[in-house]
């Protein structure tokens, strides 16, 4: 490999145009391909296999309206004000124009809306009173009939005494029939009246059965719509109303377009009132540069300044990571039409490009510089520096490509995609550091030297020392110094001694406490997605969440939907009943703020209830409730209860990345230390690198972890509502910091190893290593933090958690790890760090990372 990157770099520096041509002319391709292929990203996640994801599916085949993504529009009065009658037909106005919208089901009229709610609310008022009335006049005729019924039975009595009289009187027959007819023609008109009175018995009967039928159902849907008296669609005061707006595709399949028409349309001026759109409408994409990503680059220029010495040469690591950001964003995207991506895809590229791209250029020329100053000829400078320090780049590139591809053995697709965009960055990075920079160092010839350096080049180029280039380069690289022959590294300049070993014991007791503390926030870390009110203050979607907040309650901005499995052969009468068991079931859970019932499918086997929280949706108690209402049991045995909403979703989210991160952490840690063997033919020095990385990671976790969810340092960073930790933030971490933190080892250690590997004592070779990739790992790892501390300033949540967490992550890594515990630890080890069973150093390839033997091969001409 380091003989090719030699040729590759001797090719391009003599035919730079021609190379400089091919990368415009991919440039072009990507360009085109581009315009071509991009459809657009999504502002949603997903993670398939979800329980809100079944849920999900099933509401798409029994109740599709209900399936679709929507969100809610907020109008508020200016003044606190109530809504006028004029505002809200301006408002009605819009919502019975929305429906034409692209995509769009249905929009809700908060006024009729809340009209009908109000007016059910009078109707059970109105029902019982009627129903009251209705009780009362029929116990008035039981009464009434009751008297009746006593006056028959006593005239009955009578009757009956009369009878027996005039049967026990001795009168003659004729007299006696005369008086028992009479008798008789009394008797039949008490039987005809006793009947009358028996058949109005019937109705007074009848008529209470009815009223108690009435009343049990009254009183049924009165206690379901009592169990909704917090739901509203206007505020009590009357200032504030929300629109609902449903849609007819999922949250994952809605195009931009679509959110923006509704924008749009209800951005239309009602005067004295504001608008505010809720998240799942507003949340578009954010802007890939702003003024901190700028400042970040301009800050990476002065530390290219400084190290460098030229602004020709400070400019050319910038420049080339700018082509390879545009070509590694603009492919990817291209493939946007094929694959659905998310809107943070390509900020991770963005991100990994700038910051890998200035670096590895950096590598490369800080190399080739060092050589210029020792006379060295430009073209065969060019080559060794491209096939010793670029071979270090494809290596530290590689590494930091698998841990991003590994990110697709979670099974999740939209972090897998993220992965495999930001190793496309990565990758382009790494073809343009070892070809195009050595044409634009081709091009510029000596000139990348201020005239000072170009002075001393010339100086030491007439030097006719017969000395080989390493050996001048000593006090840089004394490893190098050290292949001359067999003696201990000697260094010009200064003299380069070991630590003392009290001095190294006291950095590994320090070092390590300190990240220990650092990452104690880390055992409280909670997982989510950012809401409305993690948004910038400024905001529509944080206007939206607050307004709802204040005026409706916190659970407003968190709506669940439940779904309940209705028995089969559920009848249209039954109906009201099941709905009012599996309310009842719902509103007796902990933190349940009101349920109502929504909808019922077609063939009545599926109805849907919205279940509105006590908290918002990042709250522990909402979290809970979605576990304990997965967690209930059959309702009746035979009502299976489902949950999903944009709350649930984002919970489930949450869970599956949190439950994919130990795995992943394992495979990455694994595959460092595996590496590190290969590298570096230790078993301790990787056993140490491994242990930094992952106390580096999580003291990165405990630090984000007290901005973000603690809100430590808010005001500073942005943070003014703090909450739970970007789900995937962690998982991505892991991914990046290990690849970066390989890379800062790499440019180190490999120097340590090198100079004990050619007779320097063990101590004395860790603190000449260090010497020697102190330097250029410093500006690297400032750079990084420069870059990654840009994104800081977005205003999108996420942004400026990949952006805080990148940056304190290498600022960790790079200073508390790689300069200080790493070489503290290898310094008390000694010559034990470099042990290797013998068995294993002849099965493992020799990796020859700096390219030691091309430089045996190619030692550099003095010009």
């Amino acid at each position: 490999m380091a003989e090719l990157l030699h040729r590759l770099g001797t090719f391009a520096a003599r035919r730079a145009w021609t190379m400089i041509a091919a990368w415009a002319v991919i440039l072009g391709l990507v360009v085109g391909g581009f315009l071509i292929g991009f459809r657009g990203l999504s502002s949603s996640f997903d993670i398939p296999g979800t329980a809100s994801g079944d849920v999900v599916a099933h509401l798409q085949d029994e109740l599709p309206d209900f399936s679709g993504a929507s969100g809610t529009v907020v109008f508020r009065t200016d003044d606190g004000a109530a809504l006028t009658d004029a505002q809200k037909g301006e408002i009605s106005a819009l919502v019975s124009s929305a429906g034409d919208l692209p995509d769009v089901a249905r929009v809700t009229d908060p006024f009729s809306t809340q009209q009908q709610l109000d007016d059910q609310r009078q109707q059970v008022v109105d029902g019982r009173q009627q129903l009251a009335d209705a009780r009362a006049q029929a116990e008035s005729g039981q009464q009434q009939l009751d008297a009746g019924k006593a006056q028959l039975d006593a005239g009955q009595e009578q009757l009956d005494a009369g009878r027996a009289e005039v049967e026990a009187a001795p009168l003659p027959a004729v007299q006696k029939r005369a008086q028992l007819d009479a008798l008789n023609e009394q008797q039949a008109q008490l039987d005809q009246q006793r009947a009358a009175l028996e058949q109005q018995q019937t109705q007074v009967t009848d008529g209470l059965t009815q009223i108690a039928a009435q009343e049990t159902q009254l009183a049924d849907g009165a206690e379901l719509l009592s169990f909704a008296d917090a739901i509203r669609l206007v505020s009590d005061d009357g200032s504030t109303a929300i629109v609902n707006v449903s849609f007819d595709k999922p949250r994952l399949e809605l195009p931009e377009a679509s959110k923006e028409a509704v924008v749009e349309h209800f951005s239309t001026s009602v005067s004295g009132v504001d608008v505010a759109f809720n998240t799942e409408i507003s949340q578009g994409i954010p802007e890939i540069f702003g003024v901190g990503e700028v400042i970040g680059i301009a800050v990476a220029g002065v530390v290219l300044l400084v190290v460098l010495g030229s602004l020709l040469a400070a400019s050319f690591p910038i420049v080339t990571a700018i082509v390879g950001v545009a070509i590694g964003a603009m492919a990817t995207l291209s493939f946007s039409g094929v694959v659905q991506m998310a809107s943070v895809t390509p900020f991770l590229g963005v991100m990994l490009g700038l910051a890998v791209g200035i670096d590895y250029a950096l590598f490369i020329l800080y190399r080739h510089r060092r050589q210029l100053l020792q006379g060295a000829d430009v073209i065969e400078s060019i080559g060794l520096a491209n096939g010793t320090a670029g071979n270090a780049v494809v290596f530290a590139g590689s590494t930091v490509i698998v841990a991003l591809l590994a990110l697709n053995i979670t099974g999740i697709p939209f972090l897998g995609l993220m992965g495999t965009a930001g190793a496309v960055s990565v990758l382009v990075a790494v073809l343009i550091a070892v070809s195009l920079t050595p044409a634009l160092l081709g091009l510029a010839g000596t000139r990348i030297l201020s005239r000072r350096a170009r002075a001393k080049a010339a100086l030491a180029g007439e030097n006719d020392q017969p000395r080989r280039m390493a050996s001048l380069d000593a006090e840089e690289h004394p490893r190098r110094a050290a292949r001359v022959d067999t003696a201990p590294v000697a260094t010009v300049g200064r003299e380069v001694r070991p630590m003392s070993t009290v001095r190294a014991v006291v950095t590994m007791v320090v070092a390590t406490a300190a990240l220990l503390v650092i990452a104690l926030p880390a055992l409280s870390m909670r997982l989510g997605l950012p809401d409305g009110g993690s948004e910038a203050e400024d905001s529509s979607g944080y206007k939206a969440f607050t307004w709802t907040e204040q005026a409706f309650g916190a659970g407003s901005n968190a709506p669940l939907l439940v779904t309940a499995a209705l028995p089969d052969g559920t009848a249209e009468a039954d109906v009201q009943s099941l709905q009012l068991q599996v309310a009842r079931e719902l509103f007796v859970q902990d933190d349940v703020a009101a349920v109502a019932p929504v909808a019922v499918s077609d063939d009545r086997t599926l109805a849907a209830f919205q279940v509105i929280p006590t908290e918002g949706p990042n709250a522990v108690s909402t979290e809970q409730l979605v576990r304990d209402l997965r967690a209930l049991p059959p309702v009746n045995g035979d009502i299976e209860l489902g949950v999903a909403g944009a709350a649930a979703i984002n919970i489930d989210i949450s869970e599956g990345l949190a439950d994919v991160l130990p795995v992943y952490l394992i495979v990455v840690v694994g595959l460092s230390f595996l590496i590190m063997v290969m590298v570096f033919r230790s078993l301790l020095v990787p056993l140490i690198a491994t242990g930094g990385f992952v106390l580096s990671l999580f003291a990165t976790f405990g630090a984000v972890t007290a901005v973000f969810q603690w809100g430590w340092l808010g005001d500073l960073f942005g943070v003014h509502n703090p909450g739970p930790i970007l789900s995937f933030l962690p998982v991505i971490l892991v991914g990046i910091l290990f690849g970066l933190a390989m890379d800062y080892q790499l440019f180190l250690t490999t120097g340590m190893r090198e100079a004990w590997a050619h007779g320097a004592k063990p101590r004395l070779a860790v603190a000449q290593g260090f010497r020697a990739g102190r330097t250029v790992v410093t500006a690297a790892a400032i750079i990084m933090i420069a870059v990654f501390s840009g994104f800081i300033t977005s205003e999108a949540v996420i942004i400026k958690s990949f952006g805080l967490g990148l940056a304190l992550g290498v600022l960790l890594d790079a200073f508390l790890v790689r300069m200080l515990l790493v070489p503290a630890i290898m310094h008390v080890l000694g010559g034990a760090a470099w042990w290797l069973p013998r068995w294993l150093d002849r099965v493992i390839p020799n990796v020859d990372v700096e390219g030691s033997a091309l430089e045996r091969r190619h030692p550099a001409h003095h010009g």
